[in-house]
C-alpha cells in the first residue's frame, strides 16, 4: 500500500474535488464567481497557515522552490481556472469538461517532453482507458441537458488554454519537488496564498472584489459555503495533489485527478435525484477499469 501513496493521494483529491462543486455552485450562485476566487484562496491559505503553526511544520524552502510553486500557482489556478471558468460561461460544462478530460494527456506528453518522465505500458494503456471512460460519461451526462452553446473556435481555445494551464501548473510543482524535500502543506500554502495575492490585485485594479466583511456579514450562510468548499478543494484537495505529483509521474496523477466526473454520478442520484443511463454506468466502469490498470503499471 505505501508504494501507491501517490496513487492513493490522487484518488483522494479527486473524491474532495467531487464534493466541492456543488459547495462552490451553490456559493457562486450567492455572491459570484470572481468573490468565490479570491475568497476561497484566503480562506484555504488561513487554514493551511494555522495547519502549519499547530503542527510546527518546519518552513524550508529555497528560493527555487519558492519561483516554482509561484509560477504553479500563477499558471494553474489564476490563469487556468479563470480560461475555466470564461469556458465554462461561454461552451457550458460539456464540451468543456470533455476538452479538461484531456488534462492527463496534456500532462503525460509535457512530462515526458520537459522532465523526462517514462510511462510503462500499462500506464499508457491505464490513462487511454481512463479518458475513455471519462469522456463517454460526460458525453451521455449531458446528453439529456438543455445546453444549446454554441461552440465557436475561440470557446475552445478558453478550454484548451485551462487544460494547459493547470496540466504546466503541475509540473511547475513536481519541479519544486524535484530541487529538493518540502513539506507538501508547505508548498500548497506557497501556491494557494500566493495565487491569492496575485488575484486579489487584478481584482482590485478591474474593481471586481467586494468588501468580504460587509458581503458576509449579511450573508453567513455563503460564508458557510465557502469555508467548507475551501476546506474540500483548495485545502484538503490541492494539498493531496501535491502529495500525489510528489510520489508517482505527473501523467498518473493528472489522469487520477481527471475522475470527479465519474466520482460525482453517485452523489448526484442521491442529493440531486439524477437518473444514471447505462451508458453512465459503463462509462463509469471503464474509468475505473483505467484506475486499476494504472495500479499495475
Amino acid at each position: 500500500m505505501i508504494n501507491y501513496i501517490g496513487e492513493l493521494a490522487a484518488l483522494g483529491a479527486a473524491f474532495l474535488w467531487s464534493f466541492s462543486p456543488f459547495v462552490f455552485t451553490l456559493a457562486a450562485r450567492r455572491i459570484g464567481t470572481i468573490q468565490l476566487n479570491v475568497t476561497r484562496l484566503f480562506v484555504a491559505g488561513i487554514f493551511l497557515f494555522l495547519t502549519i503553526a499547530i503542527a510546527g511544520i518546519k518552513i524550508s524552502i529555497t528560493w527555487t522552490q519558492f519561483y516554482f510553486l509561484v509560477m504553479s500557482g500563477f499558471i494553474g489556478l489564476v490563469l487556468g481556472d479563470t480560461f475555466l471558468f470564461k469556458s465554462f460561461k461561454e461552451i457550458g460544462p460539456r464540451i468543456t469538461m470533455l476538452i479538461m478530460s484531456l488534462n492527463p494527456a496534456f500532462a503525460a506528453i509535457i512530462s515526458y517532453l520537459w522532465l523526462k518522465e517514462n510511462l510503462s505500458i500499462f500506464g499508457i494503456i491505464g490513462i487511454a482507458v481512463t479518458i475513455s471512460g471519462i469522456m463517454l460519461v460526460i458525453l451521455e451526462k449531458e446528453a439529456n441537458g438543455s445546453n444549446k452553446n454554441k461552440i465557436v473556435f475561440t470557446s475552445l481555445i478558453y478550454a484548451i488554454l485551462a487544460t494547459l494551464g493547470q496540466g504546466i501548473g503541475l509540473i511547475f510543482a513536481k519541479l519544486a519537488f524535484m530541487e529538493g524535500e518540502i513539506n507538501s502543506i508547505l508548498a500548497t500554502f506557497v501556491r494557494i496564498i500566493s495565487s491569492a495575492v496575485i488575484f486579489l490585485a487584478l481584482t482590485l485594479l478591474t474593481g471586481r472584489f467586494k468588501n468580504p466583511f460587509k458581503l458576509f456579514e449579511n450573508d453567513r450562510k455563503s460564508f458557510g459555503l465557502v469555508i467548507l468548499g475551501s476546506i474540500l478543494g483548495p485545502f484538503l484537495g490541492v494539498t493531496l495533489s501535491l502529495v500525489s505529483i510528489n510520489y508517482t509521474e505527473v501523467g498518473i496523477a493528472a489522469t487520477l485527478m481527471a475522475t470527479p466526473p465519474i466520482i460525482m454520478l453517485p452523489v448526484s442520484a442521491l442529493f440531486f435525484k439524477e437518473k444514471l443511463s447505462w451508458k453512465s454506468v459503463i462509462g463509469a466502469v471503464i474509468a475505473v477499469g483505467g484506475v486499476a490498470i494504472l495500479f499495475l503499471r
